[in-house]
């Protein structure tokens, strides 16, 4: 059973190198109560590629999200600010 939903998404760009990247994932629930964390990630603007991973214990699937977080951020992947959210 999951206590908690987790969700992310980050976007690394830069136009001298023609980069534009974004990675996603979320730990939900399956049918069976197991821990489910699925991972997509691409170019921006495309469904990219799909990823996922069943855990029995929702820890385990917290520690490899975490884990994955702290790889993307060390690689220059940053949250998204769109204007909507910011009030403008």
């Amino acid at each position: 059973m999951i206590i908690q939903r987790y969700q992310l998404y980050v976007e690394r760009t830069d136009a001298s190198r023609n980069m534009a990247r974004f990675y996603a994932m979320s730990i939900e629930p399956n049918l069976f109560g197991e821990a489910c964390l699925t991972r997509r990630w691409g170019r921006i603007g495309t469904r990219g590629q799909i990823m996922m991973q069943h855990f029995e214990r929702e820890k385990d699937a917290v520690i490899l999200f975490l884990d994955l977080l702290r790889q993307k951020c060390g690689k220059g992947y940053g949250t998204v600010s769109h204007s909507w959210q910011s009030g403008r």
